[in-house]
């Protein structure tokens, strides 16, 4: 078959393909390059989920004459200066958009420049041109596309449902709206307004705002501020308490210089960060902006822009896992304010399932100077004295919260009562499993186990930290075989590993030896644990296979070394438990990401009862 130039219309077609797949694409596309043109409002309207129309209209600084004709046309953009393109500054720098969104869709532009004295408007039908005519448009830029995707019906069959891509560009446009909290974001669909975020200020104040419109107040609330630096890289963003986790990854967001992307070097530096504080199954929740040269990435190495290539990788994944892991160590000793509220709701629910008597509406007067024995409800036939049955010994704390403390305890806190301290003093055990402890404004209730699980862990990661990894010298060496990728990714980490307890030696092409390993692991596989390393080098040059395998390790040691469920604590042990918890990193949750105590206010203990 002979070769042939395919048709013009045909080629753009296939070009927008890579930049225009489902109408989210063509959303962001337009959304991104109103924030380029300075917009300070953009009103986004869609129908059947994009699939009948898309409209963005900005305030920014519009297009003149000359401008528009040049917009539609194939790879023809204004972001571009000096023709660098390794230096770009803006967010859509493709000069393909336009052009691709016509290919596929009937377009119409109206625009004015500022200090123009009219608009001009454009239209294109399915790649077919028309002329420019004059417009009484204001200033900014209107782009309205219509039935996308007609005239590739092979794409529009694969589209999702309208509620489907409706979401889609639900999430596009309030990724960008968090990174731009400057402007203000509008967008409607079918059923009317979906959401409009008021413009914040471009300072942290302004963006933590703007993520709170997004995410929510309780996101907010339960959130740590995060800011580092290293290099020309620096870091900024909120990142949420371990105990505030979701079941995906859905609700992390992390953007550079601005530009919303997902890559797994950042997933996986996030997963690392958070490894000793959440079970394998949950995810974190947090918003991270890398702010840097944008010379030193590579932001053309997706069709969507979606992922990007840094020059130093391995700084910037330095930089996050360094980052989170110091904010957690000092701020994760928190649980989440949503621990808490589920226990009010829970208590609620079942206050209202109980009948009339504890409904709100109803309110018995305080009875004065009662007596049991002048009570209806009074049991008869029971003597005053203590019966036996009853007797299940002194309470194993101070149960009376208006006392103050005892003389060792008030040492301890110098002239403070015990309640001043952050989780308060000791009260009383419950089921020999729950400790309660009274605050100044309210009570905590503090799982032992769970507790004293993190404070034996974190202890033994002290341990290993300061005296290193003990070492088992294998009787017999191990040969384990690999093949060339993962050999020389395993190569430059042998110092690394020797480090973490796993000295390994290179034992001719496609081998090498396992002459120690970690004795803490025991009876281990060790082709199976060089494999699984080798593997995490090769994906994604992460050396830390074995350290992550260690503090596993170390985890189910503290397990079971830890405060049993079921065993009696003296007053003693329990404030002594709840002061080092105050110091302990990560004492917030257990190393199953559970969390370790739950804080109630006494406001909202006063409303369950109706005082309040």
């Amino acid at each position: 078959m002979a070769v042939r130039r395919l048709d013009p219309v045909l080629v753009d077609r296939i070009a927008a393909g890579e930049v225009v797949e489902r109408p989210a694409a063509a959303v962001k596309e337009l959304v991104e390059n109103a924030l380029d043109a300075g917009a300070t409002r953009i009103d986004v309207a869609i129908e059947a989920g994009g699939r009948k129309l898309i409209r963005v209209i900005d305030d920014g600084c519009g297009m003149d004459e000359n401008d528009l004709a040049l917009a539609v046309e194939r790879h023809a953009t204004s972001k571009i200066p000096d023709g660098d393109l390794t230096n770009i500054a803006t967010l859509g720098f493709r000069g393909e958009a336009l052009p691709s969104i016509a290919a596929v869709a009937d377009l119409t532009i109206d625009t004015r420049a500022v200090h123009a004295p009219h608009g001009f408007s454009i239209r294109i039908e399915a790649g077919d041109k028309r002329g420019l005519t004059a417009s009484n448009w204001p200033r900014g830029t209107r782009i309205e596309a219509r039935e996308l995707f007609a005239a590739t019906p092979a794409r529009l069959k694969f589209l999702k449902t309208d509620r489907t891509e409706t979401a889609a560009v639900v999430d596009v446009v309030k990724r960008l709206a968090m990174a731009h909290p400057q402007a203000r974001f509008a967008l409607a669909a079918d059923d009317g307004a979906l959401f409009d975020y008021p413009a914040c200020g471009a300072d942290a104040a302004g963006r933590a705002r703007r993520i709170a419109q997004v995410l929510g107040e309780e996101f907010r609330a339960n959130a740590f501020e995060i800011t580092a630096e290293r290099g020309e890289v620096r870091l900024s963003g909120l990142a949420g308490l371990p105990t505030y986790h979701r079941g995906n990854a859905q609700w992390q967001y992390v953007y550079v210089n601005g530009r919303p992307v997902k890559d797994k070097l950042f997933s996986g530096a996030i997963r690392a960060a958070y490894m000793d504080f959440l079970a394998h199954d949950r995810h974190p929740a947090l918003v991270l902006f890398i702010d840097c040269d944008p010379r030193s990435v590579d932001v053309n190495v997706h069709p969507a822009k979606a992922e990007v290539r840094f020059a130093d990788p391995g700084l910037v994944r330095g930089l996050v896992v360094g980052a989170l892991k110091q904010a957690l160590a000092e701020k994760s000793h928190r649980s989440s304010s949503s621990s808490a509220r589920a226990a009010i709701d829970m208590l609620s629910r079942s206050a209202a399932a109980s009948g009339p008597a504890s409904s709100s509406a109803w309110r018995a007067p305080p009875p004065a100077n009662w007596d049991l024995r002048q009570s209806p409800a009074a049991p008869s036939g029971f003597s005053e004295r203590a019966q036996a049955a009853f007797d299940v010994g002194a309470p194993v704390a101070d149960a009376r919260p208006h006392e103050m403390a005892s003389l060792s305890e008030e040492q301890s806190f110098g002239a403070a009562p015990p309640d001043s301290a952050p989780l308060g003093a000791a009260r009383a055990q419950l089921h020999e499993t729950y400790i309660i402890a009274q605050t100044h404004d309210g009570l905590v209730i503090v799982d032992q186990h769970a507790a004293h699980e993190r404070l034996v862990y974190e202890k033994l990661k002290r341990q290993r930290a300061e005296n290193g990894v003990a070492r088992q010298i294998l009787l017999i060496p191990i040969v384990v075989d690999l093949d060339e990728a993962r050999m020389n990714a395993l190569a430059p980490a042998l110092d690394e590993l020797a480090a973490l307890g796993l000295v390994l030696e290179p034992f001719g092409p496609g081998a090498v030896l396992v002459r120690e390993a970690p004795s803490i692991l025991g009876a281990v596989d060790h082709r199976r644990l060089v494999a699984d390393i080798a593997d995490l080098l090769a994906e994604d040059g992460d050396a830390r296979g074995l350290s992550r395998r260690l503090d596993h390790v170390l985890a189910t040691c503290a397990c079971h070394h830890s405060v049993r469920a079921g065993r009696r604590l003296s007053a003693a042990e329990m404030n002594a438990l709840l002061r080092e918890m105050e110091t302990t990193p990560g004492a917030g949750q257990c190393n199953h990401g559970r969390p370790t105590y739950v804080e109630l206010k006494l406001a909202d203990i006063e409303k369950l009862f109706g005082r309040k």
